[in-house]
């Protein structure tokens, strides 16, 4: 009974924290979208709000990870893609960000059944 206790309390702890950081990072983007479009574009690289998103996206699921909490494998993908498209723009490449976007989104689907726990039929 009381490792029950102990698992459910856990598992409050996390989920907490885990909101805690998930707004903590909303109010992070947020502030990064003023600031961004506070400073004129001659004064800020074109692709700096996403390189900034990118940072935020992964920092997010490096403190989950450290937490023991779940990792989010969508905002890891967007951070992914944020970052190559934030330094293709910078560096002056084009990116096929949708092509690139529906591809991750394709490939997390596959690879999230192909690793879901197996469902046994009674």
């Amino acid at each position: 009974m009381e490792v029950n206790q102990n698992m459910s309390d856990q598992s409050t702890r996390d989920n907490s924290l885990n909101k805690r950081l998930e707004e903590i990072g909303w109010g992070l983007f947020l502030i990064l979208i003023g600031v961004i479009l506070l400073v004129p574009d001659v004064q800020a690289p074109q692709g700096i709000w996403l390189l900034a998103a990118a940072l935020i996206l992964l920092g997010l699921n490096a403190f989950r990870y450290l937490n023991g909490i779940k990792m989010s494998g969508f905002t890891i993908s967007l951070g992914v893609l944020a970052l190559a498209a934030g330094l293709g723009s910078i560096f002056g490449m084009k990116l096929p960000l949708f092509a690139i976007l529906l591809v991750l989104v394709g490939a997390s689907v596959i690879f999230k059944q192909l690793f879901a726990k197996k469902i046994t039929s009674r």
